[in-house]
């Protein structure tokens, strides 16, 4: 445990102190918010009604900006292969660099989002329906996302190939984040049902993420 903590601060303390992680994150974040009504009008009615499609898709890019650099960065110091020779299984260490960066950049991202959401003028229901579902939904970003930033380390290559490959495993998550959030501002659909869902995927991602991963790394360090 206490190597797996000393990992959660090291991570956090690179993750903050290089800038690429929280701030990056909500500049791009802030960028795709305010440029959607610039490109869709002054339609303030059209604007709330699809306000959560657009924090969502915003949230989502945005937490594939560090995602490469993820395990790269280890990769290229020798961080990660001391990681795979020690007593702790690569499954956990993977899962605690996936919890240092939801930390890193999905909570600002949440954070964020309240006040971000009254630029796509959504009301104050509609802000904490969206702000509760990324919170429920941006845990599974980052873990889906750690099995692409093994991937492509372990083939040792980067750039265009982690969005192909983490995009698509991410498109359950978007829809039901984006389905919850419209549940609780239009209906007809009850919040709880693709809420429940929401939280369903993020709970396999938990899982299916490090193991993933960790798998990987340790076939494709080989």
């Amino acid at each position: 445990m206490t190597a797996l903590r000393a990992l959660l601060v090291r991570d956090l303390k690179i993750a903050l102190r290089v800038g690429g992680g929280a701030m990056m994150g909500v500049l791009f974040f802030l960028t795709v918010v305010t440029l959607m009504p610039f490109a869709i009008g002054p339609d303030l009615a059209l604007l709330r009604r699809i306000g959560p499609a657009i924090l969502w898709i915003g949230a989502l890019l945005a937490s594939l900006l560090a995602l490469d650099r993820l395990l790269a960065a280890d990769h290229d110091d020798g961080s990660l292969d001391l990681l795979l020779m020690g007593r702790v299984p690569i499954e956990l260490a993977v899962a605690v660099k996936g919890i240092a960066h939801w930390l890193a950049t999905g909570v600002p991202l949440v954070i964020a989002a309240p006040i971000l959401g009254l630029f796509l003028n959504l009301e104050p229901a509609g802000l904490g329906a969206v702000v509760l579902t990324l919170l429920a939904g941006t845990p599974a970003l980052t873990f889906t996302g750690l099995i692409g930033a093994a991937l492509a380390t372990a083939l040792r290559r980067g750039g265009l190939l982690l969005p192909v490959l983490v995009l698509p495993l991410t498109v359950p998550v978007l829809i039901f984040g984006v389905a919850a959030s419209n549940a609780a501002i239009v209906g007809p659909v009850p919040f709880g049902t693709p809420f429940t869902i929401l939280c369903a995927l993020t709970l396999v991602s938990l899982v299916v993420g490090p193991v993933a991963a960790g798998a990987t790394l340790r076939h494709g360090m080989e």
